[in-house]
């Protein structure tokens, strides 16, 4: 059975000594005076959530997978064995309002802590750490846009745990194109909604783990636009409240199915049927897309997490293993007296470990630094650094979602190629990271669909302002460590990345200008979302290791962790960071190799009407 440690010395490492975090969360009045940016305070809370997830969540991940959710005759869902009992003490413990506002009872923590935890539950139990994910999405777009009277009765029982949240946009026939939904909103006259429509996919949608269940859900009023201009966003319980906010009777809204999927068997991913449900307006009529996104925003950073989680986990068992299996000689040997050697001291396997730890390191970095940024953009007293923060943020939560899900996927692929054979067995535990890692990379907006939100939207239609921020704090990076004689090829290699990005986003820019037009955004999107995450992982190892080299050079390497640091960053260089010219080469290419004879190469005849 696979097992899991939290990586803490790294996640204090990032913190401490990369981030600074301590001292900039000091510089924010919230967190001083909720006496919560203590650095001590900041490492008993991550220890304390590792205790957790270690204990209770690591033994459920099997289980959960064998069981799956079972769906009953009248709709109601059983969670796997002992997914109840975990929740009841994750709220127990105050887990559930770790960075909730303390108006509705949170603990007012920074969202630099909670993201920690998030990565943790999802390499313990990534299942499980479904259903709180989508209540925290639910807790923000509510806190963000709901009236007082709605926030006064739903965010207090969210912010405990008594009440969980989903998120409910697909629908059988509207994945992506949301502007195409049917689920349909009525007046009632008293100020609620008649809500009917079916929704899919839905994570966390039906389960017995809660007293309530709060589903947000997109739907069309009546004499509302076509398309994404005329949706709304609209609260409906499972169950509405009393007046005195408990649960009364039963909603119109019923589980019809739970999904038989390929992974994270333990999350019920239910066909939810409105039926005339009785649902309240959130934010503004047909604003509800905009009101969606926050939610989307935060599932897109957790679904990133998703594939950190599962790639560190795969990435300690696959080193565990490589350590104790035995097989074939290495030259000079390392067991003289046994029959083989332990598989760890061959090139290959050291390759494909080494993958895993230098992509879920700067991942790691990636995701805390933009969690340290969402805090900095919500709390910091000084408009132009929030502004700058909240650039960031919007700028690098695509990459965040689709190069950490794809990396996350592909290391628990190799992670799984080191155990051989017995990497295809079910007691190994590593095929089941393989299948719960494939769906980060199509929900919460598949990841072609990030990088056209990225290079589309968060580029081209911003004029190159992000990116030009960004490029700014790179150079000047390169610029102060031109020529170090640790990371000074490190510098040079990035900053030549740094240049061609700008350089390919001005090509593909005058591509979609011409004839070619969006096609040519759409062709080069993936490729350039790749190449921007290299450029921002190589900027992340090379200060990561700069940092360990001034460590090692004064005498403060005990424990040799500074060394692997340094180590990591020199194969990540040589080895994964030169995938870049590789992608340079394809995003150049552009749309005419895919603008075939549709007849010949397909099959399809396109028909074209006026």
């Amino acid at each position: 059975m696979p097992t899991y440690k939290a990586p803490l010395r790294d996640i204090k490492f990032l913190m401490n000594e990369l981030l600074d975090a301590p001292s900039e969360l000091a510089q924010m009045p919230y967190y001083t005076q909720n006496d919560t940016a203590d650095a001590e305070l900041l490492s008993q809370v991550l220890d304390e959530a590792a205790r957790f997830v270690e204990g209770e969540l690591v033994p459920l991940n099997r289980v959960g997978d064998q069981e799956g959710c079972t769906r009953h005759d009248n709709g109601d869902v059983t969670t796997p064995t002992g997914f109840k009992a975990a929740y009841q003490k994750y709220t127990q413990a105050g887990w559930s309002a770790l960075d909730a506002d303390p108006t509705y009872g949170g603990q007012g923590m920074p969202h630099l802590i909670s993201n920690v935890l998030v990565e943790m539950m999802n390499s313990a139990n990534v299942a499980w750490a479904m259903y709180p994910g989508l209540s925290h999405g639910a807790y923000a777009a509510l806190h963000a846009v709901g009236s007082d009277e709605l926030k006064t009765l739903y965010l207090p029982k969210i912010v405990s745990g008594e009440w969980t949240g989903t998120m409910c946009l697909t629908e059988p026939h509207a994945g992506t194109d949301l502007g195409m939904i049917r689920t349909k909103a009525s007046e009632n006259g008293d100020g609620t909604y008649a809500i009917t429509g079916t929704k899919i996919f839905i994570s966390a949608g039906e389960h017995d783990m809660a007293e309530n269940i709060v589903h947000l859900v997109l739907a069309r009023l009546d004499g509302s636009p076509e398309g994404t201009k005329g949706i709304s966003l609209f609260l409906v319980p499972k169950f509405l409240p009393t007046a005195q906010g408990g649960v009364g009777e039963r909603n119109g809204v019923v589980c019809g199915s739970i999904e038989h999927k390929m992974g994270i068997n333990g999350n019920a991913t239910a066909v939810l049927n409105f039926d005339g449900a009785q649902g309240w307006l959130v934010g503004e009529v047909n604003k509800g897309m905009n009101h969606m996104f926050i939610m989307m925003n935060a599932a897109r950073l957790g679904t990133g997490l998703q594939g950190l989680g599962l790639g560190e986990v795969a990435y300690q068992n696959a080193l565990a293993y490589a350590k104790d299996r035995t097989q074939m000689r290495h030259e000079p040997r390392v067991n003289p007296a046994e029959q083989a050697d332990p598989i760890i001291v061959h090139p290959d396997v050291r390759r494909m470990l080494l993958t895993g730890k230098a992509y879920s390191e700067a991942g790691r970095a990636m995701a805390m630094w933009l969690a340290l940024s969402l805090d900095t953009e919500h709390h910091h007293p000084d408009e132009a650094r929030r502004k700058e923060a909240a650039d960031l943020v919007a700028l690098l939560t695509p990459i965040a979602k689709a190069f950490m899900t794809d990396n996350g996927f592909n290391i628990a692929v190799q992670s799984q190629q080191v155990f051989g054979g017995h990497g295809y067995i079910q007691e190994w535990g590593m095929e089941q990271f393989v299948r719960d890692a494939r769906i980060g990379q199509i929900y919460e907006g598949t990841n072609g669909i990030q990088a056209l939100d990225l290079l589309g939207r968060k580029i081209l239609m911003d004029g190159g302002r992000r990116l030009q921020k960004l490029a700014g704090t790179l150079q000047a990076f390169a610029e102060e460590h031109e020529g170090d004689e640790h990371i000074g090829d490190y510098v040079n290699q990035l900053g030549k990345a740094a240049q061609q990005l700008g350089s390919l986003t001005m090509v593909i820019g005058q591509k979609a200008m011409g004839e070619g037009g969006a096609d040519e955004v759409n062709a080069a999107a993936v490729d350039y979302l790749r190449f921007f995450g290299h450029v921002v992982y190589g900027y992340l190892w090379a200060r990561m290791a700069k940092i360990a080299h001034d460590k090692m050079d004064a005498g403060q390497d005990r424990d040799g962790f500074y060394l692997a640091k340094a180590q990591t960053a020199r194969f990540y260089f040589a080895k994964l960071f030169p995938e870049t010219k590789a992608l340079a080469a394809t995003i150049k290419a552009g749309n005419e190799t895919l603008a075939v004879d549709d007849r010949a190469v397909f099959g399809w005849e396109q028909l074209v009407t006026a």
